[in-house]
This record gives C-alpha cells, sequence and structure tokens, in this order.
C-alpha cells in the first residue's frame, strides 16, 4: 500500500516541523518553498565576514524542538545544542540606570529592588501571577485546537475554563502591570512583553503576561552556531527521514475539487496530495493561492488588525562593547507615544525602544576580530503605504543618536557595512501580509479564539500552521501549531 502524500506550502519552521511530525506518521511528504533556502523568517546571511540571522533571535522553550528529534527516535544532542543563558538581557533606560534581567528569579528580583527600589515581594508575586496564567492557558489555548469538539471534552480543558477569570483578561496589561509596581520602569519593563507578539500594551489583554513565566521559568537560550542551526538541524532531520524540498519552487495556487484540496500548482504543473498544508501567511493563502474561491474566504479574519512589523539593520561593528550582552534594550522616554505612533499615526516614532542582538558575543567567529555583528531592530507599525525610505532615513539617525548618548560612544564611526530589512521586504521574502511578525494583533481580549484555525473549515483537507494562525507567532507558538495540525490530520470527527 502506498503512503498517503502530504504537501508543505512553505518552509518556515513551523512547515518544517508539520514535515518532520507527518513522516515519522508514515506520510510521504513534499515541501514546496519559493524562496532558495528554508526557515522563512529564521534564515541567516553574511556580508564582509559578518554572519547574521535574519530573524528572530530570542530561543525560548528548547523542548519543542527536542521534541521533533524525539519523535524520530533520535538524540536531539547530536543535531542541536544550546547553552542556557545566566542574563537573559540588558536593559538600558533613559535616565541612565541600567538593569540586568537575570534567568534566576530570586537574582532578578534582588537586582530589581537594587536598581529600582521594588519589593522583591513585588517581583515575586508577579512572577507567580504569570505562572498562574501559564497553568490556565497552556493546555486549552496554546497546545490544542480552539476548533475542535475533541479539546472541551477533557477535564483538564473544563478545569481550565472554570478558572477563565483569573486569567485578567478584562483590563490591558498597562493596567494590571502598574497595579504591581510603583516604579515606571518596572511597568515599562513588563509592557515590553506585548512586543512579543506585535501587539499594543495599552490595548492588549493582561493574559499576555503569561509571556514572562515562558522566558523566565524555561529559560532563554543561544544555539550553537547562531539561531539558523535551528533551521538547519531540522532540515537535516527531516530529509532523513524522506522529505522532500523543493527551492525557488513557488506554489502558485491550491487546487480544489468540491471544495477539498486536491494538489497544489507549481510552475505550471500541479502535484497531486491527500493533505495539503499552508506555512505561508493565511492572508495570502487565500487572496493567493485561492482566489478563483472568494465565497470560501473567512473575510471577518483576513480583515483583522494586523500584527506590529520591524525595522532591522544589520551592522559590522569595527569595534567590541564590554558593557552590551547577547541581548539588549534601549527604552523610549515615553513609553506610551511610542506605541501610539506605531498604532494610531501609523508610524515610527522619534525615540523608539530599540532592541540590539549581538551574537558574536556567543559566537565569536560571527564577525571579524575585534568586531561585533549587531542586529539593530525597532517596532514599526505594518505596511499601509508609508513613505518608508523617509522613515528609514529619519529612524537611522534618531537610532545612531539614541546609541550614542547611552553608550557614550559615536556609533556611526564604528559601522563598517550595512543591510536594512524593512516591512516591505519581510512581505516579498517571507509572504507576511504588510510585512507583520506576528498575523494578527493581539489587542483585543477575544484574540486568541479570533485567530484562524489550523484546519479550513470550508476546504476538505486543508490545513494551516504557522505564526499567524493559531497559537500565534514566535517559534514556540509556530512549532505547537506543527504539533496540532499533525494531530488533526486524518482525523474524521467534528470540525
Amino acid at each position: 500500500m502506498s503512503k498517503p502524500k502530504a504537501l508543505i506550502i512553505g518552509a518556515g519552521i513551523a512547515g518544517i516541523a508539520i514535515a518532520i511530525r507527518l513522516a515519522v506518521k508514515g506520510y510521504a511528504v513534499e515541501v514546496f518553498e519559493a524562496n532558495n533556502y528554508p526557515g522563512g523568517k529564521l534564515s541567516e546571511f553574511e556580508q564582509e565576514g559578518y554572519r547574521f540571522d535574519a530573524g528572530p533571535s530570542l530561543f525560548t522553550m528548547p523542548q519543542y524542538v527536542d521534541e521533533l528529534f524525539k519523535l524520530a527516535g533520535k538524540n536531539p544532542s547530536d543535531y542541536f545544542s544550546y547553552k542556557e543563558l545566566d542574563v537573559v538581557c540588558n536593559y538600558f533606560y533613559p535616565d541612565g540606570s541600567r538593569l540586568k534581567a537575570y534567568a534566576d528569579v530570586d537574582r532578578f528580583a534582588d537586582e530589581v529592588h537594587q536598581k529600582t527600589g521594588e519589593s522583591v515581594k513585588a517581583i515575586q508575586q508577579y512572577s507567580r501571577n504569570s505562572s498562574r496564567i501559564y497553568d490556565i492557558t497552556n493546555h486549552v489555548f496554546l497546545e490544542q485546537s480552539l476548533h475542535r469538539l475533541q479539546t472541551y471534552l477533557s477535564n483538564r480543558t473544563l478545569q481550565s475554563i472554570l478558572r477563565l477569570f483569573q486569567i485578567d483578561a478584562l483590563r490591558t496589561m498597562h493596567r494590571a502591570n502598574q497595579s504591581f509596581f510603583k516604579d515606571e520602569r518596572m511597568v515599562q519593563f513588563f509592557n515590553r512583553y506585548a512586543t512579543y507578539n506585535g501587539s499594543n500594551p495599552y490595548q492588549a489583554p493582561a493574559t499576555l503576561n503569561v509571556i514572562p513565566h515562558l522566558e523566565q521559568h524555561f529559560g532563554a537560550y543561544f544555539p550553537e552556531g547562531g539561531m539558523y542551526s535551528i533551521t538547519g538541524s531540522l532540515v537535516k532531520l527531516a530529509q532523513e527521514l524522506g522529505v522532500q524540498f523543493h527551492y525557488q519552487a513557488a506554489v502558485e495556487e491550491i487546487v480544489l475539487e468540491q471544495q477539498k484540496a486536491i494538489g497544489v500548482q507549481v510552475n505550471g504543473k500541479v502535484i497531486l496530495g491527500d493533505t495539503i498544508i499552508s506555512n505561508m501567511d493565511v492572508w495570502f493563502t487565500y487572496r493567493k493561492l485561492l482566489n478563483r474561491y472568494t465565497k470560501l474566504f473567512p473575510e471577518k479574519i483576513l480583515n483583522q488588525e494586523r500584527s506590529s512589523s520591524a525595522l532591522i539593520f544589520y551592522w559590522g561593528i569595527q569595534k567590541q562593547f564590554p558593557e552590551l550582552d547577547l541581548h539588549n534594550i534601549f527604552f523610549s522616554a515615553d513609553y506610551e507615544a511610542e506605541f501610539n505612533a506605531i498604532w494610531q499615526q501609523k508610524t515610527i516614532y522619534h525615540d523608539p525602544t530599540v532592541y540590539l542582538n549581538i551574537s558574536s558575543k556567543y559566537q565569536a567567529d560571527d564577525a571579524p576580530p575585534g568586531c561585533e555583528n549587531w542586529f539593530v531592530m525597532i517596532n514599526v507599525p505594518a505596511n499601509t503605504g508609508q513613505n518608508w525610505e523617509q522613515l528609514i532615513q529619519q529612524a537611522r539617525q534618531n537610532i545612531i543618536g539614541k546609541l550614542s548618548a547611552m553608550l557614550g560612544e559615536n556609533v556611526e564611526l564604528f559601522i563598517i557595512n550595512e543591510s536594512i530589512l524593512d516591512p516591505r521586504s519581510i512581505e516579498s521574502r517571507t509572504s507576511s501580509y504588510q510585512g507583520s511578525l506576528y498575523g494578527t494583533s493581539s489587542n483585543n481580549q477575544f484574540a486568541a479564539f479570533l485567530r484562524h484555525a489550523n484546519r479550513s473549515a470550508k476546504i476538505k483537507n486543508l490545513y494551516f500552521c504557522g505564526g499567524s494562525v493559531h497559537p500565534g507567532g514566535g517559534i514556540p507558538l509556530a512549532l505547537l501549531s506543527a504539533k496540532i495540525v499533525s494531530e488533526w490530520v486524518g482525523k474524521s470527527e467534528s470540525r
């Protein structure tokens, strides 16, 4: 008997993960990728002796990567290794104060007390609150589909539903954080976690205060070889399992027959399959690959507010800065004004919060001797037709001015090469509509229920994974989307 065949659109991290999971289940799997490399946002490039991870730079919850190797009967350490960080991130405030976010909660609480005067008890209470939200939401919202009847037929789900009032969905992150802390620097610190899924802490529900728990309880890590080693190791595993990757093979259409997905069209040729899974942004999946079937579109979902995007400068720096670490944040003096600029005015604030990642701190050969590779990112609005050339030029000046003032050095003197990624190029390279990094935003208390499901409600045999669908964006959630799909594929129970 021949194997059932799965066709996967896109070799992003979720597409690779679902390919592995279905190959383990006995499927013949083919992956079609428009670019000439795998990974989607999780890619890399080199320029003049400097190596850069192009996209995600924070690695948490490595168990979801390890799980893929274990499923295949492999030892994860034979393919992939990582080191836990003692200091997750360095924070620089406009008033000159600095804060080290230690991975150890007690050590972090002591650091906060010493630097801001906030009580150790306040940090511990916040940590317990974040842990409680995780315990309630993890099983229901993250690890299962919200769109399967089976999800709601378990005691664990029922217990979580009975505790939903404890997830703090009725007030904003900012309002909740103000109730925990007196020092505005700590409110700003925890507001920042809204950016982990491209949202606005002044609008997003306080349920998102679960995110610090993922970072502090499970830890943050640096993968040996950089973030791209996640992609490389998983592609190697997939290939060993027989998965076929086709690069520069953009899918032109999902082929339907009586509202059933039966294949894909690539370079004018139809390839048939039993299961079709799109790792492409759900917006483009419908608008480009199913554009002849507009009556089947979930218009309300497709018209939801998009998440924020990013403007990234990749700088080769001809100097080393000992006060910097792998992850560094330089805060804005007026956080609310910054988010208002992004979300209401659809522009870039003149004093943006700057994230600076330097992988050469842990991987010395990512930069020449005595140098550093700077990944410099700010949050920006999704692309709706702004004058990006003007915005980028002004943002570059503002960022250099900010970093120079806070580091006491004229940063521009040390930039010897540069590449830029903006919302337009993010969209063109990764098929992320408007360059949004996480699909739809979470600026709504019902956001978790409003994301697109992992299975089409109207097209049989069509599934979705990746950051634009349930449970959300970022590496851990993208990997979980693949897990949800793998547990659904082949099932005939009620949607």
